[in-house]
């Protein structure tokens, strides 16, 4: 059987994937264990949160799934951040887990060009070092241009509670164990990571009189721009629970650390310092009196609640005492206990910024498998590269986002400079230019993109450039529109507690003072009520932050000058003159593919970069003078 790109493994970074090639016109095999669980949330019943929001909506900006499957599945809603800048806001939705596999399943099934497929993947079949194909379990094989594997927790993956131990990559799942003695013949160097999840308890044995609820918003925002669900929200939204530790929880912990495999060695993974179990909270913070829980249900028809907090590997009966020393949680019962997973990935600086291998042509890697953490960031790199295996198939020119186009280009560029030594989260303070890369203008920033790499449809752009329209429209409205120092007008100034006018001053200018909202703008009389929330939350936020937003926009073309300028990634370092031999070290290891990059990995001086600029330029210009000889 011959396909153009065969991907391997049905998670976020796989859906993703396969989705973008096959909508590409590429013909596309998905390739996995189970297809019962291709889409699902093996952790966390949620999408978003703080700048995990922005990956989704960037990658619904570029023709991508995940938050269009997250508004079909969604039973709560909220913007964190809500009363901050709009550089920090992040939305996060709490899903229904079992509808949200399903529905990613059945969306699946439709889209054309695209094969599922329920086998396991075991070798890469590699000629000069370029991709031929794949040999499965039961002994056929793939032909196929293009492999993407984004095997998430699964290759070679043990799950520990205590010191029990079981293979698999997930409660219910078997692990992957033929791709990585693959992957290290071809030359990849494997490393070994740990991840873990909650207990699950039953929502009828939990004390809600003595939690704290949690509401969603009343107003919520959709994910997609694109997908629109009709009602919406589509689903019942449901409330989420605080809890917390305490003291008497940190002491049956700590006096069970002998017993926790993390701290007795038998875990040699390195875990998420961001998202650490409650074995390693309590430990490292031994001075905090207590620790935040959430309790988020799992879904409108399930009675699992997930304990969001306390994730953890220690023994059953260990969990069950320190859970039940819990305010709310002393009568609760357990459906599910703890456990951690350790897995191999790859050192992703071994791949190019579209996430292909700089070593075997046709190779790309997504998701957990190349050090990351999280359904958000796994979706990101499997759009990229899907979207980049496509193209590579229909012979175009790659989609690079930078990390001065979107969240998603910080991603690619920490990972493929500066790889992962531990799993890799999403932060907002990882993005130099965040009051540029907000999520309420993603699609802004990367829908021309997406359209002309073929991955929008003609629908949907002219969606777009209608919004885009309409917010130009509104912005010379504002700025063109003015308030008199009249006395009525004076009069509805100091009515909203506002200093008063002594020149004629554009609806722009009031707009800019921190204390007027657009609704404030039009009880002073503008007319701007009958416009849509998205384009009017744009004005608003342009308007106000204009200052800061053009002296970042200043700052990223001057960096993007040099930013582009392509290194080739057979190019001999020691050829360089004026490179320290620790520096030449460092970028042979790495291979950046553009100055941008170079100029950001660790221990690269100012000095170096420059060196390296007119090397390239030199040799830039003697290849066009032995062109032109040759001509």
């Amino acid at each position: 059987m011959d396909f153009d790109v065969v991907v391997i493994g049905g998670g976020h970074a796989g859906t993703e994937a396969a989705h973008a090639s096959a909508k590409l016109g590429c013909r596309t095999a998905l390739v996995t264990l189970n297809p019962d669980r291709i889409g699902f949330m093996s952790c966390n019943p949620a999408m978003g949160g703080l700048a995990k929001g922005q990956l989704i909506k960037e990658i619904d900006a570029l023709g991508g799934i995940m938050g269009m499957n997250t508004d079909k599945t969604a039973i709560q809603y909220r913007r964190l951040n809500s009363s901050k800048g709009p550089a920090v806001r992040s939305s996060r939705a709490q899903c229904d887990k079992a509808l949200y596999a399903l529905r990613m399943q059945e969306f699946l099934q439709t889209v054309p060009n695209l094969t599922i497929l329920p086998v396991e993947a075991t070798e890469l079949m590699v000629e000069a070092q370029k991709i031929v194909g794949l040999k499965l379990a039961d002994g056929s094989a793939l032909r196929t241009r293009a492999v993407i594997i984004t095997s998430g927790t699964f290759l070679r993956a043990v799950m520990h509670t205590g010191f029990d131990q079981e293979s698999g990559g997930r409660a219910g799942d078997r692990a992957a164990m033929g791709l990585s003695g693959s992957l290290e013949k071809l030359g990849f160097k494997l490393g070994r990571l740990k991840t873990g999840t909650p207990p699950r308890l039953h929502k009828d044995s939990i004390d809600y009189t003595k939690v704290e609820a949690q509401p969603g918003d009343e107003k919520p925002i959709p994910f997609s721009f694109y997908y629109q669900t009709n009602p919406f929200p589509l689903l019942p939204q449901v409330s989420c629970f605080v809890t917390y530790t305490n003291e008497k929880t940190h002491e049956i912990i700590e006096s069970n650390f002998d017993k926790s495999p993390m701290f007795t060695g038998i875990i040699q993974g390195v875990g998420p310092r961001y998202c650490p179990s409650i074995e390693d909270k309590v430990k490292r913070f031994r001075e905090r009196e207590r620790h935040q829980i959430f309790l988020e249900p799992e879904g409108l028809t399930t009675d699992e609640i997930y304990v969001n907090g306390i994730s953890t590997s220690l023994p059953r009966d260990v969990q069950e005492k320190f859970v039940h020393s819990i305010i709310g949680l002393e009568g609760a019962q357990f459906i599910r206990h703890g456990y951690a997973v350790e897995y191999d990935c790859i050192d992703s600086r071994s791949l190019k910024s579209t996430f292909e291998s700089k070593d075997v042509q046709g190779l790309f890697f997504a998701g957990q498998v190349n050090g990351t953490s999280g359904y958000e960031e796994a979706g990101a790199q499997g759009l990229v590269a899907g979207i980049n295996a496509g193209l590579g198939i229909l012979g175009k020119d790659p989609l690079i986002v930078s990390r001065l186009d979107g969240y998603i280009g910080v991603l690619v560029d920490d990972l493929v400079l500066k790889g992962a030594d531990e799993p890799y989260r999403m932060f907002t303070s990882r993005a130099e230019y965040r009051l540029h890369l907000r999520e309420d203008n993603a699609d802004l920033r990367l829908s021309e993109m997406a359209y002309r790499a073929g991955m929008l449809s003609l629908e949907h752009y002219e969606q777009f450039c209608t919004k885009r329209d309409q917010i130009d429209s509104l912005k010379k409205k504002v700025s063109e529109s003015y308030f008199y120092p009249t006395q009525e007008t004076n009069q509805k100034f100091e009515a909203r507690g506002l200093s008063t006018l002594k020149d004629r001053a554009s609806a722009e200018v009031v707009l800019r003072r921190p204390e007027v909202t657009w609704d404030v703008l039009c009880d002073l009389g503008f007319e701007g009520r009958d416009i849509p929330e998205q384009v009017k939350e744009q004005v608003e936020i342009q308007v106000k932050y204009e200052g800061y937003i053009r002296r970042d926009m200043d700052v990223m073309e001057g960096v993007r000058k040099n930013e582009n300028l392509r290194i080739p990634l057979d190019l001999d370092f020691a050829e360089i003159h004026g490179l320290s031999s620790e520096i030449r070290g460092r970028l042979t290891k790495v291979r950046p593919e553009t100055i941008g990059q170079a100029s950001r990995l660790t221990g690269v001086t100012p000095a170096a970069v420059a060196a390296l600029m007119i090397h390239l330029k030199m040799k830039g210009s003697r290849s066009t003078l032995v062109a032109g000889l040759e001509g």
